[in-house]
C-alpha cells in the first residue's frame, strides 16, 4: 500500500493506495469512526459491488452501517438530490465530528463533500473512490461542487476528506469506456508538468486498461502525488498553481455543456478531447510545436478516447461552444484564463485569449480532421 501526505496547514490527511482497502474499511478509518451509526452514501452501480463488502467490514467491527443509495449518473449533483441528502444525514444525527463514508466515483465525491461542507457549518467525510478518475482526480483536493442550469460545478465549496481510500480493485469492476475517462485524468498529470510520466503512460497505458496492477497502483500513485503537491501549494486556486490542473476542462466543459452533459460525452473523454484543443490551440498561438501537438492527439487517440470533435456529430459553431464558456467558474473581472502548454510536460496560464479567437478556432476544429 502506498501512503501520500497532502500536506494542508492544520488539516494534513492521507491518500491510501492499495488492494483490498474496501474491505477493510473499518480498520483503516480506526478513530474517525467515533459512533456506532456509519453513514455510507453511493448509487445503485456502485452498491452492487461494493455494498456487501464495505457492510460487512464495518459490522465485523461493532458498527451500524446506514445506507442511502442514489440513482446514479450525474443527475445526482443537483439541488434536490442535494436537499434529499441532507435531510437524511440530519435524520441520521450526523453531528460536526462524525464521518460520512462517500463511496463511488466523482459524482458521489463530489455530492457527498459538498453536504458535509454545509452540514452544520462543515463536517467529516471520507472518499471511497471507486473509478479511476475519482481515484486520481477529485477524491483529492477538497474541491466539492454539485452542477447548475447554467454549467458544471458552478455551486460548491472547498472541504478536504479526512482520508481517502483508493482501493485498486475497485477498477476490476469498471467498464472500459469508464476505464479511459480515467485514464484521461492520469496522463494529464504527464501533459501538464512531467513529460517523463507522459512517456511512462505512452509505453504503459495498455497495462492498465488490461489489469496490471503493479502498472495501475504506479499510475494512482503518481497522479495523487502531482495534486497533492499543486494542492499544498495553492490549496483555493490563489496563486494559479492549482489552476494548471484545469488543462483540457475548459474546452471539455463546453462539450461537456453542448451534449448536455450526457452519457455522449463523459468528463474524462472531454478531458481528454479537451487537452487535444488546448494542445493544437497552443500550437496555432506559437507556443507549442507541431510535433508535440500531434503526439498528444496520438496518445489520447492510442487509448481509445476521442481526439476530434467531429466524432461528436455536434450541430454547432465555434461561436456556440466558445459561449458556453462564458460560464467558466474560473472568469475572472471577464476575461477567462487558458491553460496552455509551451511543450509537454509544461502547461501555463495564458490570460491574453480572445474568446472570438477560440471560437475562430474551434469553427476550423469543426470543420477539419
Amino acid at each position: 500500500m502506498a501512503v501520500i501526505p497532502v500536506e494542508l496547514a492544520g488539516r494534513p490527511y492521507e491518500v491510501r493506495v492499495g488492494s483490498g482497502l474496501l474491505s477493510d474499511v473499518a480498520a483503516q478509518c480506526g478513530s474517525l469512526l467515533r459512533k456506532t451509526r456509519v453513514p455510507v452514501v453511493t448509487d445503485g452501480n456502485v452498491a452492487r459491488h461494493w455494498r456487501d463488502t464495505v457492510d460487512a467490514s464495518l459490522a465485523g467491527a461493532g458498527f451500524e452501517p446506514r445506507w442511502l443509495v442514489l440513482d446514479p449518473g450525474e443527475g445526482a449533483k443537483s439541488w434536490p438530490v442535494l436537499e434529499l441528502l441532507v435531510d437524511w444525514l440530519l435524520a441520521e444525527e450526523v453531528e460536526r465530528g462524525d464521518q460520512v463514508l462517500a463511496l463511488g466515483g466523482g459524482v458521489i465525491g463530489d455530492l457527498v463533500g459538498f453536504a458535509a461542507a454545509v452540514l452544520k457549518r462543515g463536517c467529516g467525510f471520507v472518499q471511497l473512490p471507486t473509478t479511476l478518475l475519482a481515484q486520481v482526480d477529485s477524491s483529492v483536493g477538497g474541491k466539492t461542487a454539485i452542477n447548475a442550469r447554467a454549467g458544471k460545478n458552478l455551486v460548491g465549496a472547498f472541504h478536504q476528506p479526512s482520508l481517502v481510500l483508493a482501493d485498486l480493485a475497485a477498477l476490476a469492476t469498471l467498464p472500459p469506456r469508464e476505464m479511459g475517462a480515467g485514464y484521461a485524468e492520469v496522463i494529464k498529470y504527464g501533459i501538464l508538468g512531467d513529460r517523463g510520466f507522459f512517456d511512462w503512460c505512452e509505453a504503459n497505458g495498455p497495462g492498465i486498461f488490461a489489469g496490471d496492477r503493479i502498472a495501475q497502483e504506479f499510475a494512482v500513485t503518481e497522479s495523487v502525488r502531482a495534486k497533492a503537491r499543486i494542492v499544498a501549494e495553492d490549496e483555493r486556486e490563489t496563486t494559479g498553481a492549482r489552476a494548471l490542473l484545469n488543462l483540457g476542462h475548459t474546452f471539455g466543459h463546453a462539450l461537456e455543456a453542448e451534449t448536455g452533459f450526457s452519457d455522449k460525452l463523459l468528463h474524462g473523454e472531454g478531458v481528454a478531447l479537451g487537452m487535444v484543443l488546448a494542445a493544437r490551440y497552443s500550437a496555432r498561438r506559437g507556443y507549442l510545436s507541431d510535433e508535440d501537438a500531434a503526439r498528444v492527439t496520438a496518445a489520447i487517440d492510442a487509448a481509445g478516447l476521442p481526439s476530434e470533435i467531429a466524432a461528436l456529430e455536434l450541430h454547432c459553431n465555434g461561436r456556440d461552444l466558445a459561449a458556453h464558456m462564458l460560464h467558466d467558474k474560473k472568469m475572472d473581472a471577464g476575461t477567462l484564463p487558458f491553460v496552455l502548454l509551451r511543450g509537454i510536460g509544461e502547461a501555463f496560464l495564458d490570460r491574453e485569449v480572445r474568446l472570438e479567437d477560440v471560437a475562430e478556432f474551434l469553427d476550423g476544429e469543426l470543420q477539419a480532421h
